[in-house]
Protein backbone atom coordinates (compact mmCIF):
# COMPACT_ATOMS: atom_id res chain seq x y z
CA UNK A 1 0.00 0.00 0.00
CA UNK A 2 0.91 3.28 -0.71
CA UNK A 3 1.89 5.84 2.06
CA UNK A 4 1.99 9.79 2.05
CA UNK A 5 0.75 10.85 -1.23
CA UNK A 6 0.07 7.80 -2.50
CA UNK A 7 -3.61 8.15 -3.41
CA UNK A 8 -6.91 6.88 -2.15
CA UNK A 9 -5.58 3.02 -1.95
CA UNK A 10 -4.26 3.73 1.76
CA UNK A 11 -6.96 2.29 4.12
CA UNK A 12 -7.77 2.35 7.91
CA UNK A 13 -5.45 2.11 10.84
CA UNK A 14 -6.89 -1.37 11.37
CA UNK A 15 -5.99 -2.28 8.30
CA UNK A 16 -9.63 -3.64 6.98
CA UNK A 17 -9.48 -5.17 3.69
CA UNK A 18 -11.04 -3.49 0.62
CA UNK A 19 -13.86 -4.34 -1.40
CA UNK A 20 -11.58 -5.95 -4.02
CA UNK A 21 -10.38 -8.81 -1.18
CA UNK A 22 -14.24 -9.13 -0.12
CA UNK A 23 -15.65 -12.04 -1.46
CA UNK A 24 -19.57 -11.03 -3.10
CA UNK A 25 -21.94 -11.49 -0.31
CA UNK A 26 -25.33 -13.48 -1.65
CA UNK A 27 -28.70 -12.33 -0.79
CA UNK A 28 -29.10 -14.72 1.92
CA UNK A 29 -25.77 -13.81 3.62
CA UNK A 30 -27.39 -9.56 3.28
CA UNK A 31 -30.30 -10.75 4.58
CA UNK A 32 -28.63 -12.27 7.82
CA UNK A 33 -26.39 -8.99 8.00
CA UNK A 34 -29.54 -7.11 8.44
CA UNK A 35 -30.19 -9.25 11.73
CA UNK A 36 -26.22 -8.37 13.50
CA UNK A 37 -27.28 -6.85 16.79
CA UNK A 38 -25.41 -4.23 16.09
CA UNK A 39 -26.87 -3.19 12.76
CA UNK A 40 -30.27 -3.31 14.61
CA UNK A 41 -29.60 -0.88 17.44
CA UNK A 42 -28.81 2.10 14.92
CA UNK A 43 -32.57 1.43 14.04
CA UNK A 44 -33.02 2.89 17.71
CA UNK A 45 -30.31 4.81 18.12
CA UNK A 46 -31.26 6.84 14.40
CA UNK A 47 -34.16 7.06 15.91
CA UNK A 48 -33.13 9.15 18.98
CA UNK A 49 -31.40 11.51 16.55
CA UNK A 50 -34.19 12.41 14.32
CA UNK A 51 -36.51 12.64 17.24
CA UNK A 52 -35.41 15.86 18.14
CA UNK A 53 -34.93 18.18 14.74
CA UNK A 54 -38.36 18.82 13.73
CA UNK A 55 -38.70 20.05 17.69
CA UNK A 56 -36.88 22.51 16.57
CA UNK A 57 -37.99 23.85 13.33
CA UNK A 58 -41.30 22.69 11.98
CA UNK A 59 -43.19 21.62 15.38
CA UNK A 60 -41.82 24.99 17.11
CA UNK A 61 -42.91 26.83 14.04
CA UNK A 62 -46.58 25.72 14.59
CA UNK A 63 -46.57 26.31 18.50
CA UNK A 64 -45.26 30.08 18.52
CA UNK A 65 -47.47 30.62 15.40
CA UNK A 66 -50.12 29.38 17.25
CA UNK A 67 -48.96 31.25 20.79
CA UNK A 68 -49.35 34.69 18.11
CA UNK A 69 -45.95 35.07 18.50
CA UNK A 70 -45.00 37.46 15.58
CA UNK A 71 -42.93 36.23 12.45
CA UNK A 72 -40.28 38.70 12.72
CA UNK A 73 -39.82 37.13 16.26
CA UNK A 74 -39.78 33.83 14.89
CA UNK A 75 -36.82 34.03 13.05
CA UNK A 76 -34.78 34.26 16.48
CA UNK A 77 -35.07 30.50 16.11
CA UNK A 78 -33.00 29.76 13.49
CA UNK A 79 -30.06 30.16 16.19
CA UNK A 80 -30.83 26.64 17.29
CA UNK A 81 -29.60 25.29 13.94
CA UNK A 82 -26.23 26.56 14.53
CA UNK A 83 -25.33 23.29 16.08
CA UNK A 84 -25.69 21.10 13.34
CA UNK A 85 -23.94 23.50 10.97
CA UNK A 86 -20.81 23.77 13.19
CA UNK A 87 -20.58 20.43 15.30
CA UNK A 88 -17.30 19.97 13.25
CA UNK A 89 -16.18 22.76 15.69
CA UNK A 90 -16.66 20.51 19.25
CA UNK A 91 -16.40 17.00 17.58
CA UNK A 92 -12.85 16.97 18.38
CA UNK A 93 -13.86 17.37 22.55
CA UNK A 94 -15.94 14.57 21.87
CA UNK A 95 -13.53 12.49 19.97
CA UNK A 96 -10.70 13.21 22.19
CA UNK A 97 -12.20 13.85 25.87
CA UNK A 98 -13.61 11.43 28.19
CA UNK A 99 -16.77 12.60 30.59
CA UNK A 100 -15.56 12.63 34.12
CA UNK A 101 -17.42 9.38 35.93
CA UNK A 102 -19.42 8.11 33.30
CA UNK A 103 -16.63 7.16 30.28
CA UNK A 104 -14.68 5.03 33.41
CA UNK A 105 -17.87 3.41 33.34
CA UNK A 106 -19.61 2.83 30.06
CA UNK A 107 -16.43 3.65 27.87
CA UNK A 108 -15.55 7.15 25.97
CA UNK A 109 -18.32 6.87 23.28
CA UNK A 110 -21.15 5.38 25.51
CA UNK A 111 -20.67 7.88 28.14
CA UNK A 112 -20.64 10.95 25.66
CA UNK A 113 -23.48 9.27 23.73
CA UNK A 114 -26.24 8.90 27.25
CA UNK A 115 -24.96 12.44 28.76
CA UNK A 116 -25.97 14.01 25.16
CA UNK A 117 -29.19 12.16 25.19
CA UNK A 118 -30.27 13.37 29.37
CA UNK A 119 -29.32 16.70 27.96
CA UNK A 120 -31.62 16.52 24.75
CA UNK A 121 -34.57 15.14 26.88
CA UNK A 122 -34.09 17.60 29.48
CA UNK A 123 -34.08 20.64 26.58
CA UNK A 124 -37.86 19.20 25.15
CA UNK A 125 -39.02 19.52 29.12
CA UNK A 126 -37.25 23.04 29.08
CA UNK A 127 -38.94 23.46 26.09
CA UNK A 128 -42.37 22.45 27.31
CA UNK A 129 -42.76 24.00 30.56
CA UNK A 130 -41.89 27.57 28.98
CA UNK A 131 -44.67 29.39 27.68
CA UNK A 132 -43.48 31.41 24.71
CA UNK A 133 -46.63 34.19 25.62
CA UNK A 134 -44.56 34.62 28.58
CA UNK A 135 -40.96 34.43 28.21
CA UNK A 136 -39.72 33.89 24.69
CA UNK A 137 -36.25 34.20 25.59
CA UNK A 138 -36.13 31.29 27.87
CA UNK A 139 -37.73 29.08 25.01
CA UNK A 140 -35.28 30.38 22.68
CA UNK A 141 -32.27 29.50 25.20
CA UNK A 142 -33.93 25.96 25.60
CA UNK A 143 -33.82 25.67 21.91
CA UNK A 144 -30.89 26.21 21.64
CA UNK A 145 -29.63 24.05 23.77
CA UNK A 146 -31.98 21.34 22.45
CA UNK A 147 -29.99 21.83 18.93
CA UNK A 148 -26.87 21.82 20.69
CA UNK A 149 -27.69 18.83 22.50
CA UNK A 150 -28.79 17.04 19.79
CA UNK A 151 -25.52 17.99 17.24
CA UNK A 152 -23.60 16.37 20.01
CA UNK A 153 -25.72 13.29 19.97
CA UNK A 154 -25.32 12.80 15.81
CA UNK A 155 -21.21 13.19 16.36
CA UNK A 156 -21.27 10.26 19.13
CA UNK A 157 -23.90 8.23 17.17
CA UNK A 158 -21.62 8.64 13.84
CA UNK A 159 -18.53 7.85 15.82
CA UNK A 160 -20.20 4.40 17.33
CA UNK A 161 -21.54 3.93 13.87
CA UNK A 162 -18.43 3.73 12.28
CA UNK A 163 -16.44 2.21 15.00
CA UNK A 164 -19.05 -0.47 16.21
CA UNK A 165 -18.56 -2.33 12.73
CA UNK A 166 -16.14 -3.50 10.44
CA UNK A 167 -16.08 -1.54 6.65
CA UNK A 168 -18.24 -4.14 4.75
CA UNK A 169 -21.31 -3.50 7.13
CA UNK A 170 -21.35 0.00 7.24
CA UNK A 171 -23.81 0.32 4.46
CA UNK A 172 -26.32 -1.71 6.57
CA UNK A 173 -25.58 0.22 9.39
CA UNK A 174 -26.03 3.22 7.73
CA UNK A 175 -29.55 2.21 6.22
CA UNK A 176 -30.90 1.16 9.62
CA UNK A 177 -29.73 4.42 10.58
CA UNK A 178 -31.42 6.38 8.40
CA UNK A 179 -34.69 4.61 8.49
CA UNK A 180 -34.91 4.94 12.38
CA UNK A 181 -33.74 8.66 11.80
CA UNK A 182 -36.95 9.09 9.18
CA UNK A 183 -39.09 7.41 11.94
CA UNK A 184 -37.86 9.96 14.46
CA UNK A 185 -38.92 12.91 12.65
CA UNK A 186 -42.10 11.47 11.84
CA UNK A 187 -42.70 11.44 15.67
CA UNK A 188 -40.96 14.24 16.64
CA UNK A 189 -43.43 16.19 13.49
CA UNK A 190 -46.26 15.04 12.49
CA UNK A 191 -46.80 12.81 15.71
CA UNK A 192 -46.12 15.79 18.12
CA UNK A 193 -48.51 18.33 16.30
CA UNK A 194 -51.05 15.12 16.66
CA UNK A 195 -50.12 14.86 20.27
CA UNK A 196 -50.87 18.86 21.11
CA UNK A 197 -53.91 18.34 19.37
CA UNK A 198 -55.15 15.51 21.51
CA UNK A 199 -54.41 17.52 24.89
CA UNK A 200 -55.33 20.70 24.01
CA UNK A 201 -59.25 21.55 25.92
CA UNK A 202 -59.99 23.96 23.96
CA UNK A 203 -60.02 25.38 20.13
CA UNK A 204 -57.83 28.21 20.82
CA UNK A 205 -54.30 27.97 22.14
CA UNK A 206 -52.99 25.77 25.04
CA UNK A 207 -49.85 26.01 26.62
CA UNK A 208 -50.16 22.49 28.79
CA UNK A 209 -51.43 21.01 25.45
CA UNK A 210 -47.52 21.50 23.80
CA UNK A 211 -46.23 21.18 27.06
CA UNK A 212 -47.46 17.56 27.32
CA UNK A 213 -46.41 16.82 23.89
CA UNK A 214 -43.40 18.30 24.55
CA UNK A 215 -42.93 16.08 27.48
CA UNK A 216 -44.09 12.83 25.08
CA UNK A 217 -41.00 13.05 23.11
CA UNK A 218 -38.74 13.54 26.43
CA UNK A 219 -40.15 10.51 27.13
CA UNK A 220 -39.70 9.17 23.97
CA UNK A 221 -36.08 9.78 24.47
CA UNK A 222 -35.77 6.71 26.69
CA UNK A 223 -35.45 4.52 23.64
CA UNK A 224 -32.52 5.94 22.76
CA UNK A 225 -30.92 6.18 26.41
CA UNK A 226 -32.24 2.11 26.70
CA UNK A 227 -30.33 1.49 23.75
CA UNK A 228 -27.42 2.98 24.53
CA UNK A 229 -26.94 1.24 28.21
CA UNK A 230 -27.47 -2.08 26.78
CA UNK A 231 -24.66 -2.20 23.95
CA UNK A 232 -21.31 -2.69 24.07
CA UNK A 233 -18.64 0.03 23.49
CA UNK A 234 -17.03 -0.42 20.34
CA UNK A 235 -13.69 -2.36 20.56
CA UNK A 236 -12.10 0.05 17.79
CA UNK A 237 -11.88 3.75 19.19
CA UNK A 238 -10.10 6.73 18.60
CA UNK A 239 -7.33 7.21 21.42
CA UNK A 240 -7.41 9.37 24.44
CA UNK A 241 -5.86 12.95 23.85
CA UNK A 242 -1.92 12.78 24.97
CA UNK A 243 -1.94 16.32 25.40
CA UNK A 244 -4.19 16.06 28.54
CA UNK A 245 -2.43 15.13 31.84
CA UNK A 246 -4.41 16.69 34.32
CA UNK A 247 -8.12 17.84 35.43
CA UNK A 248 -6.80 21.59 35.22
CA UNK A 249 -5.62 20.66 31.36
CA UNK A 250 -9.51 19.03 31.11
CA UNK A 251 -11.23 22.40 32.77
CA UNK A 252 -8.40 25.12 30.72
CA UNK A 253 -9.20 23.53 27.65
CA UNK A 254 -13.10 23.33 28.04
CA UNK A 255 -12.60 27.20 29.58
CA UNK A 256 -11.67 28.07 25.82
CA UNK A 257 -13.82 25.93 23.76
CA UNK A 258 -16.43 28.03 25.72
CA UNK A 259 -14.96 31.28 25.25
CA UNK A 260 -14.63 30.39 21.67
CA UNK A 261 -18.08 29.45 21.41
CA UNK A 262 -19.86 32.47 23.64
CA UNK A 263 -17.69 35.15 21.62
CA UNK A 264 -19.33 33.58 18.12
CA UNK A 265 -22.90 33.83 20.16
CA UNK A 266 -22.25 36.88 21.31
CA UNK A 267 -21.34 38.24 18.06
CA UNK A 268 -24.16 37.05 16.05
CA UNK A 269 -26.75 38.24 18.46
CA UNK A 270 -25.17 41.41 19.25
CA UNK A 271 -25.31 42.38 15.26
CA UNK A 272 -28.73 41.02 14.46
CA UNK A 273 -30.05 44.85 13.96
CA UNK A 274 -27.30 46.51 11.94
CA UNK A 275 -27.68 43.52 9.83
CA UNK A 276 -31.40 44.44 9.54
CA UNK A 277 -30.17 48.05 8.57
CA UNK A 278 -27.72 47.32 6.46
CA UNK A 279 -30.07 44.97 4.68
CA UNK A 280 -32.48 47.74 4.25
CA UNK A 281 -30.16 49.96 2.88
CA UNK A 282 -29.27 47.54 0.03
CA UNK A 283 -32.98 46.75 -0.51
CA UNK A 284 -34.18 50.44 -0.82
CA UNK A 285 -30.76 52.64 -1.99
CA UNK A 286 -29.06 50.31 -4.13
CA UNK A 287 -32.23 48.10 -5.39
CA UNK A 288 -30.64 44.75 -4.41
CA UNK A 289 -32.96 41.85 -4.63
CA UNK A 290 -34.29 40.83 -1.04
CA UNK A 291 -33.19 37.01 -1.22
CA UNK A 292 -29.87 37.81 -2.78
CA UNK A 293 -29.45 41.10 0.08
CA UNK A 294 -30.35 39.09 2.91
CA UNK A 295 -27.77 35.91 1.75
CA UNK A 296 -24.92 38.68 1.39
CA UNK A 297 -25.61 40.52 4.60
CA UNK A 298 -26.34 37.04 6.89
CA UNK A 299 -23.17 35.59 5.12
CA UNK A 300 -21.18 38.52 6.18
CA UNK A 301 -22.57 38.64 9.47
CA UNK A 302 -21.57 34.79 9.81
CA UNK A 303 -17.89 35.33 9.16
CA UNK A 304 -17.71 38.32 11.17
CA UNK A 305 -18.72 36.29 13.77
CA UNK A 306 -16.37 33.44 12.74
CA UNK A 307 -13.35 35.71 13.16
CA UNK A 308 -14.38 37.39 16.43
CA UNK A 309 -14.41 33.92 17.74
CA UNK A 310 -11.52 32.88 16.07
CA UNK A 311 -9.00 36.29 17.43
CA UNK A 312 -10.50 35.93 20.68
CA UNK A 313 -9.83 31.65 20.50
CA UNK A 314 -5.86 33.28 19.21
CA UNK A 315 -5.59 35.33 22.10
CA UNK A 316 -6.14 33.33 24.65
CA UNK A 317 -3.97 30.73 23.15
CA UNK A 318 -1.23 33.35 23.72
CA UNK A 319 -1.87 33.89 26.89
CA UNK A 320 -1.39 29.88 27.13
CA UNK A 321 -5.03 29.39 27.79
CA UNK A 322 -4.76 25.21 27.03
CA UNK A 323 -2.36 22.77 26.55
CA UNK A 324 -0.31 23.69 22.87
CA UNK A 325 0.12 20.06 22.25
CA UNK A 326 -3.99 18.77 23.21
CA UNK A 327 -4.73 21.46 20.64
CA UNK A 328 -2.75 20.65 17.98
CA UNK A 329 -3.67 17.05 18.41
CA UNK A 330 -8.20 18.09 18.79
CA UNK A 331 -7.96 20.13 15.97
CA UNK A 332 -5.18 20.25 13.76
CA UNK A 333 -4.16 16.18 13.51
CA UNK A 334 -7.50 15.53 11.99
CA UNK A 335 -6.70 17.49 8.99
CA UNK A 336 -3.40 16.35 8.65
CA UNK A 337 -4.55 13.03 8.93
CA UNK A 338 -6.58 13.20 5.95
CA UNK A 339 -4.61 14.61 4.05
CA UNK A 340 -1.69 12.11 4.58
CA UNK A 341 -3.17 9.23 3.95
CA UNK A 342 -5.22 10.14 0.48
CA UNK A 343 -2.75 12.82 -0.35
CA UNK A 344 -3.56 14.68 -4.08
CA UNK A 345 -6.83 12.75 -4.19
CA UNK A 346 -8.17 14.52 -0.82
CA UNK A 347 -9.13 17.60 -3.15
CA UNK A 348 -10.84 15.09 -5.63
CA UNK A 349 -12.71 13.09 -2.36
CA UNK A 350 -13.85 16.77 -0.93
CA UNK A 351 -15.08 17.74 -4.41
CA UNK A 352 -17.24 14.63 -4.49
CA UNK A 353 -18.58 14.82 -0.77
CA UNK A 354 -19.47 18.35 -1.42
CA UNK A 355 -21.61 18.17 -4.55
CA UNK A 356 -23.15 14.57 -4.41
CA UNK A 357 -26.27 15.26 -2.99
CA UNK A 358 -26.37 18.78 -5.26
CA UNK A 359 -29.69 17.98 -7.23
CA UNK A 360 -31.91 16.58 -4.44
CA UNK A 361 -30.79 19.46 -1.95
CA UNK A 362 -31.33 22.06 -5.00
CA UNK A 363 -34.74 20.70 -5.91
CA UNK A 364 -36.03 20.11 -2.32
CA UNK A 365 -35.91 23.62 -1.83
CA UNK A 366 -39.16 24.61 -4.01
CA UNK A 367 -40.56 20.83 -4.00
CA UNK A 368 -43.14 21.58 -1.73
CA UNK A 369 -44.10 25.31 -3.09
CA UNK A 370 -44.18 23.24 -6.77
CA UNK A 371 -46.45 21.02 -5.57
CA UNK A 372 -49.41 23.72 -3.91
CA UNK A 373 -48.58 25.76 -7.30
CA UNK A 374 -49.54 22.94 -9.45
CA UNK A 375 -52.59 22.43 -7.63
CA UNK A 376 -52.18 19.54 -5.26
CA UNK A 377 -53.92 20.53 -1.48
CA UNK A 378 -52.23 20.34 1.57
CA UNK A 379 -53.65 17.09 2.50
CA UNK A 380 -52.44 15.74 -0.63
CA UNK A 381 -49.09 16.82 -0.22
CA UNK A 382 -49.19 15.34 3.07
CA UNK A 383 -50.44 11.76 2.84
CA UNK A 384 -48.34 11.40 -0.38
CA UNK A 385 -45.09 13.07 -0.14
CA UNK A 386 -44.74 13.38 3.60
CA UNK A 387 -45.91 10.17 5.12
CA UNK A 388 -45.74 7.72 1.35
CA UNK A 389 -42.89 9.46 0.49
CA UNK A 390 -41.43 8.79 4.16
CA UNK A 391 -41.78 4.90 3.50
CA UNK A 392 -40.34 4.67 0.52
CA UNK A 393 -37.15 5.92 1.70
CA UNK A 394 -37.01 3.74 3.88
CA UNK A 395 -37.39 1.25 1.75
CA UNK A 396 -34.76 2.99 -0.42
CA UNK A 397 -32.63 2.88 2.04
CA UNK A 398 -32.52 -0.86 2.38
CA UNK A 399 -32.44 -1.56 -0.17
CA UNK A 400 -29.06 0.17 -0.97
CA UNK A 401 -27.90 -1.56 2.03
CA UNK A 402 -28.38 -4.73 0.26
CA UNK A 403 -26.94 -3.33 -2.92
CA UNK A 404 -23.76 -1.75 -1.06
CA UNK A 405 -23.14 -5.36 0.25
CA UNK A 406 -23.81 -7.69 -3.14
CA UNK A 407 -21.94 -5.00 -5.58
CA UNK A 408 -19.61 -2.76 -3.12
CA UNK A 409 -20.41 0.36 -1.96
CA UNK A 410 -18.84 2.33 -5.28
CA UNK A 411 -21.12 0.80 -7.38
CA UNK A 412 -24.16 2.00 -5.25
CA UNK A 413 -22.70 5.25 -4.90
CA UNK A 414 -23.33 5.55 -8.66
CA UNK A 415 -26.22 4.27 -8.91
CA UNK A 416 -27.97 6.55 -6.17
CA UNK A 417 -26.03 9.63 -7.96
CA UNK A 418 -27.48 8.40 -11.39
CA UNK A 419 -31.12 7.86 -9.91
CA UNK A 420 -31.25 11.11 -8.22
CA UNK A 421 -30.68 13.03 -11.66
CA UNK A 422 -32.45 11.01 -13.55
CA UNK A 423 -35.94 11.39 -11.29
CA UNK A 424 -35.35 15.11 -11.34
CA UNK A 425 -36.74 14.68 -14.71
CA UNK A 426 -40.10 13.20 -13.63
CA UNK A 427 -40.12 16.55 -11.75
CA UNK A 428 -40.15 18.46 -14.83
CA UNK A 429 -42.63 16.37 -16.68
CA UNK A 430 -45.26 16.91 -13.45
CA UNK A 431 -45.03 20.91 -14.31
CA UNK A 432 -46.24 20.43 -18.17
CA UNK A 433 -48.47 17.33 -17.07
CA UNK A 434 -52.28 17.28 -15.73
CA UNK A 435 -52.54 17.21 -12.28
CA UNK A 436 -53.35 13.90 -11.40
CA UNK A 437 -52.78 12.36 -8.07
CA UNK A 438 -51.36 8.61 -9.28
CA UNK A 439 -48.81 11.09 -11.42
CA UNK A 440 -47.97 12.72 -8.37
CA UNK A 441 -47.38 9.03 -5.79
CA UNK A 442 -45.36 7.71 -9.25
CA UNK A 443 -42.50 10.81 -9.22
CA UNK A 444 -42.59 10.78 -5.37
CA UNK A 445 -42.51 7.22 -5.57
CA UNK A 446 -39.06 7.27 -7.22
CA UNK A 447 -37.67 10.64 -5.99
CA UNK A 448 -37.80 8.92 -2.48
CA UNK A 449 -36.10 5.52 -3.30
CA UNK A 450 -33.48 7.38 -5.30
CA UNK A 451 -32.97 9.52 -2.30
CA UNK A 452 -33.07 6.75 0.00
CA UNK A 453 -30.52 4.83 -2.18
CA UNK A 454 -28.16 7.64 -2.76
CA UNK A 455 -28.48 8.50 0.73
CA UNK A 456 -27.58 5.66 2.73
CA UNK A 457 -24.77 4.68 0.08
CA UNK A 458 -23.25 7.90 0.81
CA UNK A 459 -23.76 8.07 4.26
CA UNK A 460 -21.61 4.82 4.21
CA UNK A 461 -19.27 5.75 1.82
CA UNK A 462 -18.04 8.97 4.28
CA UNK A 463 -17.62 6.11 7.33
CA UNK A 464 -15.21 4.57 4.92
CA UNK A 465 -12.99 7.58 4.70
CA UNK A 466 -12.60 8.71 8.31
CA UNK A 467 -9.53 7.16 9.86
CA UNK A 468 -10.47 5.44 13.71
CA UNK A 469 -7.80 7.96 15.06
CA UNK A 470 -10.15 11.06 14.24
CA UNK A 471 -13.86 9.40 14.02
CA UNK A 472 -15.94 12.07 15.07
CA UNK A 473 -13.91 14.99 14.12
CA UNK A 474 -13.08 13.60 10.39
CA UNK A 475 -17.08 12.26 9.84
CA UNK A 476 -18.84 15.93 11.68
CA UNK A 477 -16.27 18.19 8.98
CA UNK A 478 -17.19 15.54 5.71
CA UNK A 479 -21.12 16.12 7.09
CA UNK A 480 -20.93 19.69 7.12
CA UNK A 481 -19.20 20.03 3.61
CA UNK A 482 -22.03 17.33 2.03
CA UNK A 483 -24.78 20.05 2.81
CA UNK A 484 -22.77 23.22 3.12
CA UNK A 485 -22.24 24.14 -1.25
CA UNK A 486 -25.97 22.46 -1.91
CA UNK A 487 -27.35 24.68 0.58
CA UNK A 488 -26.12 27.64 -0.52
CA UNK A 489 -27.05 27.05 -3.99
CA UNK A 490 -30.38 25.84 -2.78
CA UNK A 491 -31.01 29.55 -1.58
CA UNK A 492 -31.12 31.18 -5.23
CA UNK A 493 -34.13 27.79 -6.30
CA UNK A 494 -36.86 30.51 -6.37
CA UNK A 495 -35.26 33.07 -8.23
CA UNK A 496 -34.18 30.49 -10.36
CA UNK A 497 -37.91 29.76 -11.23
CA UNK A 498 -39.26 32.74 -11.30
CA UNK A 499 -36.81 33.60 -14.12
CA UNK A 500 -36.91 30.13 -16.32
CA UNK A 501 -40.27 28.35 -14.77
CA UNK A 502 -40.59 24.91 -13.25
CA UNK A 503 -39.88 22.47 -16.03
CA UNK A 504 -36.52 24.02 -17.04
CA UNK A 505 -35.38 24.66 -12.89
CA UNK A 506 -35.94 20.52 -12.82
CA UNK A 507 -34.41 20.09 -15.39
CA UNK A 508 -31.34 21.80 -14.97
CA UNK A 509 -31.27 20.19 -11.26
CA UNK A 510 -30.80 16.49 -13.27
CA UNK A 511 -27.87 18.06 -15.32
CA UNK A 512 -26.00 19.51 -12.19
CA UNK A 513 -26.04 16.15 -11.07
CA UNK A 514 -24.19 14.57 -13.92
CA UNK A 515 -20.64 16.09 -12.92
CA UNK A 516 -21.05 13.87 -9.50
CA UNK A 517 -20.99 10.81 -11.86
CA UNK A 518 -17.74 11.71 -13.50
CA UNK A 519 -16.20 12.07 -9.96
CA UNK A 520 -17.76 8.86 -8.32
CA UNK A 521 -16.14 7.30 -11.69
CA UNK A 522 -12.86 9.02 -11.26
CA UNK A 523 -12.58 8.18 -7.23
CA UNK A 524 -14.03 4.30 -8.02
CA UNK A 525 -10.98 4.30 -10.33
CA UNK A 526 -8.78 5.55 -7.78
CA UNK A 527 -9.70 2.98 -5.35
CA UNK A 528 -9.66 -0.71 -5.92
CA UNK A 529 -12.46 -2.08 -7.68
CA UNK A 530 -15.46 -3.00 -6.22
CA UNK A 531 -15.71 -7.16 -5.93
CA UNK A 532 -17.99 -8.04 -8.82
Amino acid sequence: MQQKGGGLSKMHQDSEPSESTRKSRSWGEAGRALLNPRVISMLFLGFSAGLPLFLIFGTLSVWLTEAGIQKSSVTFFSWAALGYSFKYVWAPLVDRLPIPWLSSRLGRRRGWLVTAQLAVAASMVWMGISDPRDSLTMIGLAAVMLGFSSATQDIVIDAYRIEAVTKDLQAMMSSTYVAGYRIGMLLGGAGALKLASIFAKTDGYDATAWALAYGCMALSMSVGIVTTLLIKEPSRTAPPATGLRTTTDYLRFLALFLLVASTFTAGFVFTASLAQNLKTTLIDDFGVMSRLAGFVVESFRLLCSVALAGLAGWIAILLRAAPAAMLRETYVDPFTDFVRRYGKSALLLLLLIGTYRISDIVLGAVANVFYIEIGFTKDQIAAISKTYGLFMTLFGGFVAGFMALRYGVMRTLFIGAMLSSVTNLLFAYLATASKEEWLLIAVITADNLAGGIATTAFVAYLSSLTSLSFTATQYALFSSIMTLGPKLLAGYSGMVVESVGYPAFFIGTAVIGLPVLVLVTLVGRLEPADAP
